[in-house]
């Protein structure tokens, strides 16, 4: 079993950056891709960004691109996601996820989930 827990989430302002953070215990994570998720009040939970096992593919939704960086440290259990020049748009609570890429990409049966932090940026 793979636990996963996020943090770094906070307060910051408009164009401000943040370094999320996502930790796994339990067991080794390097044969899974990474993902990093949001839910907005009132939304569904979306896809921000993936990762494969070995880091050679990523993906990112298109409000994020240039903007958002995911990354791994298989070393480390830990995936990253560093966001600069934060919108108020991009307030939400941010989840890790863990799983096969497509599962984590298509966002449905994903195996593994944080609890999520908290990323509130305002304007």
């Amino acid at each position: 079993q793979l636990q996963l827990v996020e943090s770094g989430g906070g307060l910051v302002q408009a164009g401000g950056s943040l370094r999320l953070s996502c930790a796994a215990s339990g067991r080794t994570f390097s044969p899974y891709a990474m993902g990093w998720f949001r839910q907005a009040p009132g939304k569904e939970r979306d896809l921000v960004t993936v990762i494969s096992w070995n880091g050679a593919t990523t993906d990112y939704r298109d409000s994020v691109k240039g903007r958002f960086t995911i990354s791994r440290d298989d070393i480390k259990n830990t995936v990253y996601l560093q966001m600069n020049s934060l919108k108020p748009d991009d307030t939400a609570v941010y989840y890790c996820a863990a799983d096969e890429y497509s599962a984590v990409i298509n966002g449905r049966g994903v195996k593994y989930w944080g609890q999520g932090t908290q990323v509130t940026v305002s304007s």
